[in-house]
């Protein structure tokens, strides 16, 4: 074998290197394959799939209950990837460590935040603040930077969970606009000073589920995928 098809397969390897390639695709863009209802199995009720994008519209919602979607599988350390777009007027979240369990009507009991909205909603932004408005960790830390992209123009969330290193961060379009503790005493102190001092499992678990919500608009999701940490 002569040096350039050496050449030619050290760089197929590199290529190919687990450190490169550890993504795992979360939604298929065919159908609900990994993922459920919070406490309602199979019932997608006003979720639906179309040209591989995955789209939440309260419009199609027939059922006064949540609609939550949440993974099958429950994770602890990873790297979650995906694409959003929101509707003018439109509100919804990805929440982690969600426990599904009958004691929690709401995913929004055990699982912290990261906002998505629409953030030329001025009246909403307005009344709530920055520690509302998309990229924040909600209702509990603001982003450090105003960087969404307007309503019908796809956004990107990389969220970093790792209870290991008690490191939690979010690049929101390429920028990082949040960094964050996962537990111990100064996540506890952020827990505190919010409303959801009153709940007293929330943002405890560190092994559960990955939960995208529905808030009474309309948001889409594509190009899901996640990263196991070691």
């Amino acid at each position: 074998m002569n040096k350039i098809y050496i050449l030619f397969f050290f760089i197929l390897l590199v290529g190919c290197s687990p450190s490169e390639d550890n993504w795992v695709v979360l939604f298929n863009g065919e159908n609900f394959e990994g993922w459920h209802s919070y406490r309602s199995g199979n019932n997608y009720d006003g979720w639906y799939i179309e040209n591989k994008v995955l789209t939440y519209d309260f419009q199609l919602s027939t059922e006064s209950g949540n609609s939550y979607l949440v993974t099958d599988k429950k994770y602890t350390n990873f790297e979650l990837s995906l694409e959003w777009m929101i509707s003018e007027h439109g509100n919804s979240g990805v929440l982690w460590g969600v426990v599904e369990d009958e004691r929690f009507e709401h995913p929004y009991q055990t699982g912290p935040e990261i906002q998505i909205l629409d953030d030329d909603w001025t009246e909403y932004v307005e009344g709530r603040g920055d520690i509302n408005r998309a990229g924040s960790l909600y209702n509990l830390m603001a982003p450090s930077a105003v960087v969404s992209k307007p309503a019908g123009i796809w956004n990107h969330f990389l969220i970093h969970i790792d209870h290991n290193e008690n490191i939690g961060f979010m690049i929101f379009n390429d920028r990082e606009v949040l960094r964050y503790p996962v537990h111990g005493p100064e996540w506890d102190a952020l827990i505190a000073k919010s409303g959801f001092a009153e709940l007293p499992s929330f943002g405890k678990a560190q092994s559960g589920h990955i939960s995208l919500q529905e808030y009474g608009g309309k948001v889409a999701f594509k190009n899901i995928k996640i990263k196991i940490l070691p």
